[in-house]
């Protein structure tokens, strides 16, 4: 049970991926991170259990849309639900993280109730 409950998170800076570990696990979730979007497809491929990415989608290199459309190119990634994590909440940049393939979005700061209810959803 404890393998269906990994979470991936991945963000360029370690203070968010720091206070999402916390609070994910404290709720019981296993957490992984990755500080940009070519070690998280690195970890993804690595590590076949994770249920879920947690992704921001602004990052150096590559960000969460690259990884997001590299994810949807390989029949092991495609299928991993991605949630957006972002700091833009402007009109329109919902709908630009779930036309990428993300399942949901969450903006930053993040509410802890509404990450809770997308992960309880696709995990």
């Amino acid at each position: 049970m404890e393998n269906k409950k990994k979470v991936l998170i991945i963000d360029d800076d370690n203070r968010n991926i720091f206070a999402l570990t916390a609070v994910l696990k404290a709720k019981g979730y296993q957490c992984l991170s990755a500080i940009g979007g070519e070690e998280g497809i690195q970890l993804m491929e690595e590590q076949k259990d994770i249920a879920v990415v947690l992704m921001d989608m602004m990052m150096p290199g590559m960000d969460g849309y690259q990884a997001m459309a590299r994810m949807s190119l390989d029949p092991e990634l495609k299928d991993i639900p991605v949630i957006a994590v972002t700091a833009q909440a402007m009109l329109g940049d919902r709908e630009r993280c779930l036309n990428a393939g993300a399942v949901g979005y969450v903006s930053k700061p993040i509410n802890v109730d509404s990450l809770t209810d997308l992960l309880v959803k696709y995990i």
